[in-house]
């Protein structure tokens, strides 16, 4: 029987029936659950533990911001509630924790206001109101990790409120750099590896990681109204937006995002160097990362492009045995110019050959719409 006794004013104690007491709300199980998702592991069990929990407090502040910006979280649900500072048993009890109808963006906004205030309250040492950004508050203090690459996952998911439409490759790039890069650089900061050619290397793989989620998810995206393949390179293939929305991707879709991929294998290809520059458990880390965008770009290549069918996503074995093959391409010496895709340093060798790709922005373009 779930009973309890509360003391009046009196002092008599008094019974308390809680057995129809809606449960305090768990936002952070949900969310860091999410993780088993991910193209490439966030937190493996190898890590020294100060890393893993480093590592999922980042997923966990990086997951929260990305459910607020895609419009994933109820309206009015415990997270809302929490960041808002009202009561987030109200929202378990009215049953709000499964979105009907996507957040509209401009509460979106309001909410994402709303964390980087809580942000604000972790990072000088004070209480958080959500638990994600009270778990974060001590590693960012003890790691001292970057603040501008925590906003910046923030403002990234501002921009996704107000830009749908990137014109070409260096404007994408300049929105990888909010939504992607800065999460290389926290990794670094929480294993104290950070060196200013790591960091140039970790941008490079993490831009790519971002580019290969965009092609997995160009349906998901189209129907959120968002578009994150270059609208030059569209053109230049004659895809239509409307092409995005059928059930199967034609030739043209196909020929883009094959060459796409070659972009994003490029890239990729200065993980090796940056995998071949650490050592120990963080190499092992930091293959995961490579290899899971490596197997990404397989199963891509596996469903002949048609991203609109349901593209298959990289199972264990997939992962590790393209992990294995950044290591093995890790430890051998350098050859040739480094990071030239489909050369020593790729070790997914060389990728498809549809027609060549339009020339591409430097990777420091940080050109934002």
């Amino acid at each position: 029987m779930n009973s309890s006794t509360t003391a009046g004013a009196d002092g008599t104690a008094h019974p308390t029936d809680t057995a129809h007491r809606a449960p305090a709300p768990d936002p952070t199980g949900a969310t860091l659950r999410k993780a088993a998702r991910e193209n490439f592991p966030v937190a493996p069990a190898f890590l020294p533990p100060a890393w893993r929990h480093g590592l999922m407090a980042l997923y966990g502040y990086a997951r929260l911001v990305d459910d607020i910006g895609d419009g994933d979280l109820a309206p009015g649900g415990s997270d809302a509630a929490l960041l808002l500072g009202t009561d987030p048993r109200a929202a378990r009890e009215r049953g709000e924790e499964v979105p009907v109808d996507p957040m509209p963006p401009a509460e979106r906004l309001v909410l994402l206001d709303a964390l980087e205030a809580d942000l604000d309250r972790g990072l000088a040492g004070r209480s958080p109101r959500h638990p994600l950004l009270a778990a974060l508050g001590p590693v960012a203090r003890e790691h001292r990790l970057p603040e501008d690459s925590l906003r910046a996952l923030i403002e990234a998911n501002r921009l996704d409120q107000r830009v749908h439409r990137y014109a070409d490759r260096a404007q994408l790039l300049g929105y990888c750099a909010l939504s992607a890069d800065p999460v290389g650089r926290l990794v670094l900061a929480v294993t104290g590896t950070t060196t200013p050619e790591r960091v140039r290397r970790s941008d490079a793989v993490c831009t790519a990681l971002q580019i290969i989620e965009h092609l997995q998810d160009v349906a998901e995206d189209r129907a959120r109204g968002r578009i994150y393949l270059p609208a030059e390179d569209m053109r230049r293939f004659r895809v239509d937006p409307d092409d995005l929305l059928a059930p199967t991707a034609n030739a043209s879709l196909r020929a883009l995002i094959a060459v796409e991929a070659e972009w994003a294998r490029g890239l990729l290809a200065e993980g090796v160097p940056l995998v071949r520059d650490t050592g120990g458990r963080l190499r092992l880390l930091l293959a995961g990362f490579v290899g899971g965008g490596r197997a990404a770009l397989r199963g891509l290549s596996a469903a002949r492009w048609d991203v609109l069918a349901g593209a298959r996503r990289a199972g264990r074995r997939d992962l590790a045995s393209s992990c294995l093959a950044v290591l093995r391409a890790a430890s051998r010496p350098p050859e040739g110019p480094p990071g030239a895709a489909g050369g020593p340093s790729d070790p997914s060798g060389p990728g498809p050959s549809p027609d060549p790709a339009p020339s591409s922005p430097s990777r420091n373009a940080s050109t934002t719409p």
